[in-house]
């Protein structure tokens, strides 16, 4: 991705604007000799001019969905599910392709975009438990992965404490899973919940999500087109049509579409019988799947009505995210290999989509790589701040040539086992009703420009896969590109071993 150049114009009277530009572009900024021709650049480079209305900083909104696969939305084509809300929002702004989550499971990946260090870095790499101690698998293992992290630590700095020093209002609202399950699964803790990390609101509810349903399930739904009243979305949406008296961060953090996938919508589970071919594999998930994630791009939808209503779009940055690649029992991540818990493109390419009216161009597709951890950077930036201090990068709102991207490596780094059962395959099989999952050893994986290597850590083993090539993953060029795979796997352990990363140890 990009590195970026802080350029600001002032006015007498102001705390000024910063603009931000490519390192790419800046021997082109070397030509323009006056002030006056980089304000011109300035407003060439954005779609929107240097005036008074675009100096005002944006309110933020993060919807952060749960287990979201990279294909599941109609947006970036999947052939049956109905996404129209979320598709809208991507006609507004920039989908991104090659995007990624930190981790390939939730804690980790939350911990990391929130504080904008890579899971390594950071030595919070798997989910938080209800107790302190070891991993506890059935079996022997050949390594000893580390101790469970069951906080995020209160000494790391997260979005929300570093928007509040811009002089933001911050809010959270969902699921948090960032500390050991306090009073019931998933329950905030009075020590380590949203409020102790930087959230001056914070209103912990499950929703209409079946976590809230314990043994009274809610009765079934048949009117068409009705879905079932959701609290936490409420909560969201109340929150941003009340009048803001500074801009405010809002961090939707939504429950869907993690399993239990169950749902009351009967009318739309039917409308998903008669729609999924009758040949697809594992069927009577996908179809309760389908329902489940059509609820979530409803209350995507609920709160995008809510910024509209507010009379504040214009002036909001919507991000659109999810946590990880889809789980293999209700969804396909093809044609990506791997799901959840693994370092394959399945497990951690997702969906990103990105819409700030006037500086994101509508309905455009980036293919720039990006991750998790840029988020706190983008927010950041878009404040004003300054950036010193986080791994991330601001993610780019303009789309460019691959040709003109600036290389960067992209970090993952998952020492633990996830020995999950009944979905693996020896070799995958790639088709849009295939899934594919490994079981998970630990390994860590780098991507830089194309190429992406994984280390797993049992045999010294590595793979290399030219995602330009081959997104699916199915040829391995470690054998063939020796120099590239011993390129990206020395500069992979030289980061772990300068982040002092947690490894898995042998017994």
């Amino acid at each position: 991705m990009f590195q970026f150049l802080a350029i600001s114009t002032r006015r007498s009277g102001t705390s000024g604007c910063r603009r931000t530009f490519p390192r790419h572009l800046l021997h082109r900024i070397t030509t323009l000799a006056s002030a006056a021709s980089l304000v011109l650049f300035a407003q060439l480079f954005f779609t929107a001019p240097l005036n008074a209305e675009s100096r005002d900083r944006p309110n933020i909104i993060l919807i952060l969905s749960d287990d979201l696969a990279w294909s599941d939305l109609k947006c970036y084509g999947h052939p049956w599910h109905r996404t129209p809300h979320i598709d809208r929002l991507a006609d507004g702004g920039v989908r991104f392709t090659n995007a990624y989550a930190s981790a390939p499971i939730c804690s980790a990946s939350r911990a990391s975009l929130l504080t904008g260090k890579t899971t390594a870095s950071l030595g919070f790499e798997f989910v938080t438990k209800n107790s302190p101690g070891s991993q506890n698998i059935d079996g022997p293992t050949a390594l000893v992965a580390p101790p469970l992290t069951l906080n995020l630590a209160l000494a790391e700095s997260t979005i929300a404490e570093r928007l509040t020093e811009q002089g933001y209002e911050t809010a959270f609202f969902g699921k948090w899973h960032l500390n050991q399950h306090h009073g019931r699964y998933l329950g905030w803790s009075p020590t380590h919940g949203p409020k102790q990390q930087g959230f001056q609101i914070a209103e912990e509810d499950f929703g209409a999500h079946p976590y809230s349903w314990g043994q009274n399930p809610p009765a079934t739904i048949d009117a068409e087109g009705r879905f079932a009243d959701d609290s936490m979305v409420e909560r969201v949406c109340r929150y941003i049509r009340q009048p803001h008296e500074r801009p405010y961060f809002a961090m939707a953090s939504s429950f869907y579409v993690h399993t239990p996938v169950r749902t009351p919508l009967k009318w739309l589970t039917d409308h998903y019988e008669n729609t999924i071919p009758i040949d697809a594999k594992n069927r009577a998930n996908r179809v309760k799947y389908a329902a489940f994630l059509e609820t979530l791009d409803h209350h995507v939808g609920e709160i995008l009505d809510a910024v509209e209503a507010s009379g504040t779009s214009d002036n909001t940055l919507v991000v659109f995210f999810s946590d990880n690649g889809g789980h293999p029992e209700y969804t396909a991540n093809a044609p990506l290999r791997g799901s959840k818990w693994n370092l394959y493109e399945g497990g951690i390419r997702v969906p990103l989509i990105v819409r700030w009216p006037g500086r994101t161009k509508p309905g455009t597709e980036s293919i720039t790589p990006v991750v998790g951890y840029d988020l706190p950077s983008t927010f950041v930036q878009a404040s004003g701040g300054d950036n010193e201090g986080v791994e991330g990068e601001a993610v780019p709102l303009r789309a460019y040539p691959i040709s003109e991207q600036e290389s960067r490596d992209l970090i993952w780094h998952f020492p633990y086992y996830h020995p999950e059962t009944g979905y693996n395959k020896a070799k995958p099989t790639i088709g849009v009703d295939d899934f594919v999952v490994s079981k998970t050893k630990p390994q860590s994986a780098i991507r830089r420009e194309d190429f992406k290597l994984i280390w797993f850590a049992e045999d010294d083993r590595v793979e290399l896969y030219n995602l330009a090539k081959d997104p699916s993953e199915q040829v391995d060029l470690s054998e063939i590109e020796t120099a590239k795979s011993f390129e990206l796997r020395a500069a992979l352990h030289q980061y772990l071993r300068d982040h002092h990363a947690r490894m898995a140890m042998p017994r």
